[in-house]
């Protein structure tokens, strides 16, 4: 028996699977494929690696704020050897800037919380360089210009950031800018 071409050999003809006769067969069907390929979508996903998207996360924008502030104080400490009739500002700049340091360090920490296993983070996963090394002492242009620029990234940084976290650069941007108008006119 020769069938005509396009039909069926028991006479029926095929229906598109888009049409709103399924049977139950080929729903349970469809459903299998669906639920295997969800779970080998998640396994490939889960192939990845966990280690690699933590190395991936950007640093805390914090930290090099932190660091800015450590390496001002010492810029003033230094500063107060070659203008000991300024000590008096170059000392207040040194304890405020310090101060900016420890205020980011523990905001820096707190982000951070604590480990899983309860314990708190080492202080080397909080910055990103040593303290500053001993430098030679500024001219008073020199600190000027680097307290401008640290007021100066400072807001820029609150201007991206929300919260406590923008509340506080922006406290910051307003002490460098009334350390150089003020301190060290």
């Amino acid at each position: 028996m020769h069938a005509r071409p396009g039909a069926w050999h028991d006479g029926a003809v095929p229906t598109p699977l888009t049409s709103a006769t399924h049977t139950r067969r080929s729903t349970f069907r469809i459903a299998g494929f669906a639920a295997v390929g969800a779970v080998a979508v998640s396994g490939l996903a889960g192939c990845s690696g966990g280690d690699d998207t933590a190395s991936l996360e950007p640093p805390d924008p914090l930290i090099a704020q932190a660091d800015r502030a450590r390496n001002d104080a010492a810029l003033a400490t230094a500063a107060v050897a070659a203008m000991p009739d300024r000590s008096g500002a170059l000392n207040l700049i040194t304890a405020e800037r310090t101060a900016h340091a420890d205020a980011l360090a523990a905001e820096i920490a707190r982000l951070v919380g604590v480990l899983e296993d309860g314990s708190a983070p080492t202080t080397r996963s909080l910055t990103t360089s040593a303290p500053p090394a001993p430098v030679a002492p500024p001219s008073l242009d020199e600190l000027r210009a680097r307290l401008t620029e640290s007021g100066r990234t400072a807001a820029a940084l609150a201007r991206s950031l929300s919260g406590y976290r923008a509340g506080l650069l922006g406290s910051i941007s307003a002490a460098c800018t009334t350390e150089v108008g003020v301190l060290l006119r």
